[in-house]
């Protein structure tokens, strides 16, 4: 029997990890990750992408749920893939998916398209609120953070967009994008 990781994962800074360590640790796992990012991509996500590189024949990658691990069906899939190329499995707690079993691979399978399905009604649900906030004139967008004002009044200073752009923390495309504006 191979080694057992752990991985954790909550979509924001403030939220707890507790319960998903707690539960992780209770399953056996020797060494456990944690991330506070999105799951609806796999980029950046540099625990997960350092317990895929140590995971090896016979080793076991734990989670508590499939939607700590990623939404995405592609996401999803791409790690499994990958950990059955090492000739490694996946277990998650409270769905009984196990990918050393068939029955474990299917079940995975159908729970991966839920997940993703979700995530678009999510997200659908939020431009519907986003548009009706709009349409009540209750939604305005994220504040503004370039202030176009001074953008230009360095540039009159003799600033090229490099050093504007390093000045105020920005990109060199945004302050192309408000010189043009003028």
């Amino acid at each position: 029997m191979g080694r057992i990781y752990g991985y954790a994962r909550v979509s924001s800074i403030d939220q707890d990890l507790t319960i998903q360590r707690e539960s992780l640790e209770k399953a056996g796992c020797i060494v456990i990750k944690e991330e506070k990012l999105s799951g609806t991509s796999f980029h950046n996500r540099e625990s997960l992408t350092t317990l895929l590189e140590f995971i090896d024949k016979d080793d076991t990658l734990v989670v508590t749920r499939l939607d700590r691990l990623g939404r995405s069906v592609i996401d999803l899939h791409s790690i499994v893939e990958n950990l059955q190329s090492k000739g490694a499995n996946l277990l998650v707690l409270e769905q009984a998916v196990d990918t050393s079993t068939p029955e474990g691979r299917a079940f995975f399978g159908m729970l991966s398209v839920f997940s993703e399905f979700e995530t678009g009604l999510r997200r659908e649900r939020q431009l519907e609120g986003i548009a009706k906030a709009k349409k009540e004139g209750k939604y305005s967008g994220r504040k503004k953070q370039i202030n176009p004002v001074r953008v230009k009044e360095m540039k009159e200073l003799g600033m090229g967009a490099t050093a504007i752009a390093k000045d105020l923390g920005i990109s060199r495309a945004s302050v192309y994008r408000i010189l043009k504006m003028r």
